[in-house]
């Protein structure tokens, strides 16, 4: 028998804060939450039984102090943050407290995706072609990369989320993307080693869900197709994988268990693969969590994932051998996030003046956000997931795609209208997908004009009652959504600029002089005078612990540069002005 679990802190905020919260709900365990200064009010923080404030959701000893002073006994890390971080897991332990995640020893052979590849290699399990020796400096990977050979990525050791990766598509390009690399992954994981992997064109991205106790169980719960990405992160998921049949899953299953036995892990982990288009397949690492994407499992193999880590952690055993799981039926997750598809998926701001995601039979909605709170930029762009459930694929996607046109967020704009486009796309609705999906198929020019009707029915139902322009605007089409400047159409976010309903959308700012999101400025790279060359880098910014370099969209000479290093900036903010060269 375990030793139950009474009240568990959360050491984490959002929608993964609010899934545990009703997770322990369900259990009967009182839910503690935590909350930087900036977070105060959050949902998370509101659904809590307790909440305490903290410094950073970063900061370890803060975390279980706060733990501490509120009598819980345990600690759930969510995912992100320092939910892979075994030196934590460790102080959570030595304070007494129960760790709702694998054994500090396990996180640290799969938790690190170089110690991970070494336990793959070592159990027989094929794994990505790269390089991830013990000597990472950078004049070794530069090296390496001429044996490696060309395209490859630049992957951060630690951590996950796309964070302190870049492709690189010649060695000229390498030193930069090592450096841009490593920087990101010291501010997101606090550990700065990267390392290389081959890019194998056309590939799917496949994970396996595995789930151990301590008395040597472990089991998988099937796979997912993770393959639908932009910048190296997911935005569609499901289960199981258009790609995957019998025979594949049973062997991609028996991988991951080996990893994990090997590992010695305990607990809700993932196993992740590439599948080749010639059907090979190979390993790539193990997260040593749950994941963003836990819910479609969760949905065809009828578990709930969260309930299971607390009771494995209070020391229960699995009720369930491998012949027990049983898939049923198809899931599909769509993330919803504050970012502009239309300039290439930057993160976006502002306050959500309206929120309203649909309420069906069959569909989930995970969310850490509500109406009327503000999105900024210091934390990930996620706000809430749509899960749908049905009994085959297509039935699933018409769910989803019901779901998506019946979602309203005004006052941020969000990737809605792009999931719109995406769950109609032919090559999606035929589930071959690879992960250069969207690079190859996505444009700003899909997202629509705002019809004329749309545009002044929205500025009619915005204006005063009494006003001119309420009295003699034309009747409004079915259902227009509109809040506080803003119309929604197709899901795509438009202001309506004036009382002649002119619609102005953000345009496309990749090249722009301007701030194309908010963030802090890491670097000034010219001065006033320098020449420069058309897709020379100006400025670096950094936001939700991101860089992103502003080129000079044409070759001339530097006027003013309005910024320095450190300096905050808003999203159109002049950051630097040139004089074109004479052609």
């Amino acid at each position: 028998m375990g030793v139950p679990i009474r009240r568990l802190l959360i050491a984490n905020r959002g929608e993964i804060a609010v899934r545990v919260i009703r997770a322990c709900r369900e259990a009967g365990i009182e839910a503690v939450a935590v909350f930087e200064p900036e977070d105060a009010g959050a949902l998370h923080a509101e659904l809590a039984d307790a909440a305490a404030e903290i410094p950073s959701y970063l900061d370890g000893r803060a975390l279980i102090a706060a733990a501490a002073g509120a009598g819980a006994d345990a600690v759930h890390p969510g995912y992100g943050y320092l939910a892979e971080n075994a030196d934590f897991a460790e102080a959570v332990e030595r304070a007494r407290l129960v760790w709702v995640g694998p054994p500090p020893a396990a996180m640290r052979a799969v938790g690190d995706k170089l110690s991970a590849r070494r336990l793959a290699e070592a159990a027989g399990v094929p794994v990505t072609p790269g390089y991830g020796g013990v000597d990472l400096a950078d004049a070794t990977l530069v090296a390496e990369a001429e044996r490696v050979g060309f395209p490859l990525l630049v992957k951060a050791a630690a951590g996950g989320g796309g964070r302190g990766m870049r492709r690189v598509e010649s060695p000229a390009a390498l030193p930069d993307a090592l450096a841009a690399a490593r920087r990101e992954a010291a501010a997101a994981f606090a550990d700065d080693r990267v390392y290389l992997e081959r890019v194998l064109e056309g590939a799917r991205h496949v994970e396996v869900q595995v789930l151990a106790d301590a008395h040597g169980t472990v089991i998988h719960l099937g796979e997912r197709d993770c393959s639908t990405q932009r910048r190296h992160q997911k935005i569609v998921e499901e289960s199981p994988s258009p790609a995957v049949d019998e025979p594949l899953r049973r062997a991609l299953g028996e991988a991951a268990v080996a990893i994990a036995r090997a590992a010695g892990y305990v607990g809700a982990g993932t196993a992740e693969f590439l599948l080749a288009p010639d059907g090979r397949w190979c390993f790539l690492e193990l997260n040593a969590r749950l994941q963003v994407e836990h819910p479609v499992t969760e949905a065809v193999a009828g578990l709930d994932l969260v309930r299971a880590q607390l009771d494995v952690a209070a020391g229960l055993p699995l009720e369930l051998a491998q012949e027990d799981v049983h898939l049923r039926g198809h899931a599909i997750e769509c993330r919803l996030y504050a970012e502009d598809p239309a300039a290439g998926f930057l993160p976006a701001t502002g306050r959500l003046v309206r929120f309203a995601p649909p309420a069906w039979p069959g569909l989930r909605v995970d969310a850490g956000v509500r109406a009327g709170d503000a999105v900024g930029v210091r934390y990930d762009p996620l706000l809430a997931k749509l899960i749908a459930f049905a009994e085959d694929r297509d039935a699933c996607l018409e769910r989803m795609a019901a779901a998506l046109a019946d979602t309203v967020v005004l006052g941020v704009v969000t990737n809605l209208g792009f999931l719109r486009w995406l769950v109609e796309h032919p090559e999606f609705r035929a589930g071959t997908v690879d992960t250069g999906f969207v690079d190859r198929e996505w444009s700003p020019a899909g997202v629509p004009a705002l019809p004329e009707a749309v545009r002044r029915a929205a500025a009619r139902s915005l204006a005063p009652a009494g006003s001119a322009w309420y009295a003699f605007a034309p009747p409004a089409p079915d259902r227009v959504v509109a809040a506080a400047g803003f119309v929604l159409h197709e899901g795509w976010q438009f202001t309506v600029a004036d009382e002649d309903g002119l619609a102005v959308e953000a345009a496309p700012s990749g090249g722009s002089l301007e701030a194309p999101m908010p963030g802090t400025v890491l670097r000034v790279e010219v001065a006033p005078g320098d020449g420069v060359e058309a897709g020379s880098t100006l400025v670096v910014l950094e936001a939700m612990k991101m860089e992103l370099a502003v080129s000079a969209p044409v070759a001339g000479t530097v006027g003013a540069v309005n910024v320095r290093p450190g300096e905050l900036v808003s999203r159109g903010q002049p950051l630097v002005t040139i004089e074109e060269a004479a052609g």
